[in-house]
């Protein structure tokens, strides 16, 4: 590992962040044309065009050792301390950069899972590229009978000489349509317990077999997909894990999942700003208790902050992630209730004015967060049994 110091390394992201994109202006109260309020990305159009934009960015950041400040060296990484990635996602959010909401699967959930689960030929073929966005990924997970109750799964996977069929069907899985490999669990032993007769695979979304086929959401895009899967075909060589230990992957990559979760989107301090500019710039009065809200959002913002940060810590993480979710599910639906009271009939009625009309994208996405990632009533049971011991929930 080279020795750099944190002003360094600030200096050497700002000269290149700087020589790819042009630093984001102050955008103030009537803000830009675009004046989305969403936690959940939702893309109908200009995906092709996106990911471009994203692999060129990525590809820059590759070739100055920027683009995994914190990950082994062996993979294309700098092997510096996490508080170092930090300092870069607070740099890049002074820039006008491509979304990399199309890479948080792949770098916050699946690099993580192959460290730990992964072959040494498979983290050599896959991390590097996972990275750079040569590679985008999806999860493969829930099914239409199958969501909280992952175990319970029907996808099966059966042997065929040096490789398995797996044919079944998976539902929300983001991004699937533009998806280069899909992290798929199927049930390997029928006849084993639920949880110990499942095992992953790391599948080329492009194979025979596979169909992804997006969902129109309430908010009107359509990133998320339903995945049919016939017959498909995949080396074992691409299986993630020892045979029916799938669910240890699982576990890993759901705990990696809420991590990301809490710390990306649930205290977004300009997503805080934003509502209280809304209440400061109101037409209608805001009265007492309106401000008491806004203010309360402001402090639950802070020591959820807070509270996940500590969470998260220096190891790797833990059944107690599940409350870093639960956070900004709250935290978020509270914000929604304030809004929604201080916008009134134009929270649902739009105007064409800025900043108002939005705000119904985060209220119509909240459903889909509370389910994404573990829903709301298993991460509640997960903190009840796995953190404070207490007797498990009645099966």
């Amino acid at each position: 590992m080279t020795s750099v110091s944190e002003t360094e390394f600030r200096s050497e992201v700002e000269s290149a962040l700087a020589a790819f994109a042009a630093r984001r202006a102050d955008e103030g109260t009537t803000g830009p044309p675009d004046d989305r309020v969403s936690v959940v990305a939702e893309r109908s159009e200009g995906e092709a065009e996106e990911l471009e934009a994203l692999r060129r960015y990525r590809t820059h950041l590759a070739e100055r050792g920027l683009a995994w400040v914190d990950g082994p060296e062996t993979y294309g990484g700098r092997a510096l301390p996490a508080a170092y990635a930090e300092i870069m996602r607070e740099i890049e959010g002074d820039f006008v950069l491509p979304d990399d909401g199309y890479l948080r699967f792949s770098v916050s959930t699946l690099s993580p899972t192959l460290l730990a689960h992964g072959t040494t030929a498979q983290q050599e073929e896959f991390l590097p590229r996972l990275r750079t966005a040569e590679l985008i990924a999806c999860q493969l997970y829930s099914e239409p009978g199958a969501g909280s109750d992952l175990a319970g799964l029907s996808t099966r996977a059966v042997r065929d000489g040096d490789g398995w069929r797996i044919t079944g069907q998976k539902v929300w899985s983001s991004g699937a349509h533009f998806s280069d490999l899909g992290l798929c669990i199927a049930r390997t032993d029928p006849e084993a317990p639920k949880h110990a007769g499942l095992t992953t695979f790391l599948l080329d979304m492009r194979s025979e077999g596979i169909e992804a086929r997006p969902i129109r959401q309430l908010t009107g895009g359509a990133s998320f997909d339903e995945v049919f899967l016939t017959d498909v075909f995949v080396p074992d060589s691409r299986r993630i894990g020892d045979v029916n230990a799938g669910w240890k992957v699982v576990v890993t990559s759901l705990l990696n999942e809420r991590s990301a979760i809490g710390r990306e989107v649930g205290v977004d301090d300009t997503l805080v700003d934003r509502l209280v500019d809304l209440a400061r710039t109101s037409r209608h009065p805001v009265d007492e208790r309106t401000r008491d809200a806004v203010a309360d959002v402001v402090v639950r913002a802070w020591a959820a902050r807070l509270t996940t940060e500590r969470l998260l810590g220096d190891g790797a993480p833990g059944p107690e992630l599940s409350l870093a979710k639960l956070l900004t599910t709250d935290l978020l639906s509270q914000m929604s209730d304030v809004a929604s009271d201080i916008l009134q009939a134009a929270h649902v009625a739009d105007t064409g004015e800025w900043g108002t009309y939005a705000w119904s994208e985060l209220t119509l996405g909240l459903p889909g967060l509370r389910v994404g990632g573990g829903t709301d009533e298993i991460l509640k049971n997960t903190i009840g049994e796995r953190v404070l011991h207490l007797p498990k929930d009645a099966r």
